[in-house]
């Protein structure tokens, strides 16, 4: 993992600008890194819940495009984009394996309960810093609004509330449960 840090950051920070690294599926990369590295179970916990439901919905909307020239979520049209470089899009595949580590590094150092709380964490510290210090056009995590496109129906502040608590509500809490089902499962098993 630690040479494909080496290419992709770098790659990225040239390419795309260093407030790049707010969304939170390329924070996540960085921080799934360091907790291999570290192994670090909170940290591998935090990134599963951060990446495993949205590089799911990610490799959906490409996969039905490549089949149908239709993304059906949205999100990822940049990923037929000349206009972005073949390496981004190339590099931007992580999004497919990315939840596969992270979901192994849970598996192999167990689950901690208490990534939930440190996420949710994480995001309301960085979504609020995306929609502060990145340029509007950039719609960094879609604190412009959603699936890359600016809305204008609500005040832009209500919005970004709004996206604060629909972010761990719809992406973190059906991951956590769905691990602590799991793991409640395998314990179960294993004392039979």
């Amino acid at each position: 993992m630690t040479a494909w840090i080496l290419v992709w950051a770098p790659t990225y920070w040239l390419l795309l600008g260093p407030d790049n690294f707010l969304w939170l599926c390329d924070l996540a990369n960085l921080l799934l890194w360091l907790g291999v590295l570290m192994e670090s179970r909170r940290l591998v916990s935090m990134q599963l819940l951060a990446v495993a439901l949205v590089g799911f919905l990610w490799t959906l909307d490409v996969a039905v495009a490549v089949l149908s020239g239709v993304h059906p979520i949205g999100g990822t049209e940049y990923m037929f984009d000349s206009a972005y470089p073949a390496a981004v899009r190339g590099l931007s595949l992580f999004h497919l394996w990315l939840p596969c580590v992270a979901a192994y590094g849970v598996w192999r150092l167990g689950y901690d309960r208490r990534a939930i709380l440190w996420q949710v964490g994480l995001t309301w510290l960085v979504v609020p810093l995306s929609y502060w210090v990145t340029a509007p056009e950039h719609n960094i995590n879609w604190v412009q609004g959603p699936f890359g496109q600016p809305q204008e129906s609500v005040a832009p502040l209500f919005y970004l509330g709004a996206l604060m608590l629909a972010w761990p509500l719809v992406i973190y809490v059906p991951v956590h449960v769905l691990v602590l089902a799991i793991s409640r499962w395998r314990r179960h098993r294993a004392g039979d």
